[in-house]
């Protein structure tokens, strides 16, 4: 997508420039799947890449700037022209030296490099806009609400590439022959993809989708990639973290109940709360034993982003905070409890710079330093036999299918779309082959 920087977009640009975002269907593509388009329409000053990845084990961004730093560059520049950005920032981890100093050779005068803490969870964008801008998103905030737009490297790759979104970059991580980082066809089983990592090094093994903090528990080989899979972390079936992933609540919830001795450990490492949000996940593990919970307390667990923090490292019982306050967040959504019924946030905790978990010591605290921790970008040619795309893969509703079983398609082919007004994003064939509808996805058998 070709980009104006030094120079004002004229609103029928913008406008023509955000109908093209739509079009080739770009999404969040750290998690999010929020639709881009959506994100660009805000007016802000500052536009920061977030290339923290901050997530153990995984390296699919800092191999986006190693290696695709030119369409990196140009999605850039032209989510800041969208916006009317005036500045751009590429946050990135401080100890790679060698990308930051080849980055801050390369970019233009308007956009520096922000060197960021090797530390859990300096990708949150609420962390991130804290880091870069010393600025505080309040609770239920966005980070246009303090004049930035938080995008992720690979979002801003595929503006630059400026075509139908068809491939998604991953991580293969943990318990393979041969960690990597690869372009893979969405809809291909995340089975296969393990494959070009040599397999798994284990006969009895759990994939988590997207991380080992804040990952979802592969239910089979056979789940297809998306346009928000960032990565996949492999694990003996009987390490410590796949069988706290599987836990099941009733198990956090009575476990909870008779052993938490509120040290407040888990509200002390809690990054909103040292961000200065009203949250405290000791007070919704006391709520646990008490037929009632306060609303105060409801109220307060809306600003969890569910970081993992609290259960992963800071609990010394081995209890699950974060289950227990996604849960409460999912009751005062159900009592109409929102936003606007917490005060807002207030100023950064003095401690917060001191409480911040280094990535050495979480992978450590995990029983992750076994495997290899690299991934770098590879070429590998996959030939999938059949891709199962989702219709929904994104933020918002399902995508409309509007190809019928039988058509053939041909790559980047649009074969999903939105329904006028509702919020998502179209939806390409990322092969060539023949067309089956499903209820809720679109089977492609190469040709």
């Amino acid at each position: 997508m070709a980009s104006a920087i030094g120079t004002s977009w004229s609103r029928d640009a913008i406008e023509r420039a955000l109908s093209r975002v739509r079009e080739i269907g770009v999404v969040g593509a750290g998690g999010g799947g929020f639709p881009t388009a959506v994100k660009l329409q805000a007016q802000v000053s500052t536009v920061i890449a977030n290339a923290a990845e901050c997530e153990p084990l995984l390296h699919k961004d800092k191999e986006l700037l190693h290696h695709c730093f030119e369409p990196f560059l140009q999605g850039l520049e032209a989510a800041m022209a969208i916006t009317g950005a005036w500045r751009g920032v590429i946050g990135v981890k401080e100890k790679y030296h060698d990308l930051i100093a080849a980055l801050e050779s390369h970019t233009p005068p308007n956009i520096r490099v922000a060197s960021l803490p090797d530390v859990y969870p300096a990708g949150d964008e609420f962390i991130l806009v804290n880091l870069v801008t010393g600025r505080i998103i309040p609770p239920g905030g966005l980070p246009k609400d303090v004049d930035a737009a938080v995008v992720n490297v690979e979002t801003l790759v595929n503006l630059g590439l400026d075509r139908p979104v068809t491939h998604k970059y991953l991580t293969i991580a943990g318990a393979v022959h041969n960690p990597i980082t690869v372009r893979v066809p969405i809809g291909m089983s995340i089975g296969e993809v393990i494959e070009a990592a040599g397999g798994a090094t284990v006969r009895d093994f759990g994939v988590l989708i997207g991380g080992v903090m804040m990952a979802k528990p592969a239910t089979g080989l056979d789940m297809p990639v998306t346009k928000t899979t960032g990565g996949l972390v492999i694990l003996p079936a009987s390490h410590k973290v796949w069988q706290r992933h599987n836990a099941p609540l009733s198990q956090a919830r009575k476990i909870g109940r008779s052993a938490c001795d509120q040290c407040r450990f888990c509200t002390e490492f809690c990054p909103r709360f040292l961000l200065g949000h009203p949250i405290q996940p000791h007070m919704a593990m006391q709520a646990l034993g008490f037929s009632m919970t306060p609303n105060a307390t409801l109220a307060g667990t809306l600003a969890c982003c569910e970081c993992n923090l609290c259960t992963m490292l800071a609990c010394p019982e081995d209890l699950d905070p974060k289950t227990i306050c996604a849960q409460a967040k999912q009751a005062a959504r159900a009592q109409g409890i929102s936003f606007k019924d917490i005060v807002g946030a207030e100023s950064v905790h003095p401690m917060a710079e001191f409480r911040r978990v280094p990535m050495h010591r979480l992978i450590a605290k995990l029983g992750l330093s076994e495997f290899n921790n690299i991934g770098p970008l590879v070429e590998y040619s996959f030939a999938p036999r059949t891709v199962r795309i989702l219709l929904k893969q994104h933020a918002g509703a399902a995508a409309v299918p509007v190809v019928k079983t039988g058509d053939r398609v041909s790559e980047a082919d649009l074969v999903a779309a939105m329904e006028p007004g509702k919020l998502g994003a179209p939806i390409h064939a990322s092969i060539n082959g023949t067309v089956t509808v499903g209820r809720d996805e679109i089977l492609i058998e190469a040709e």
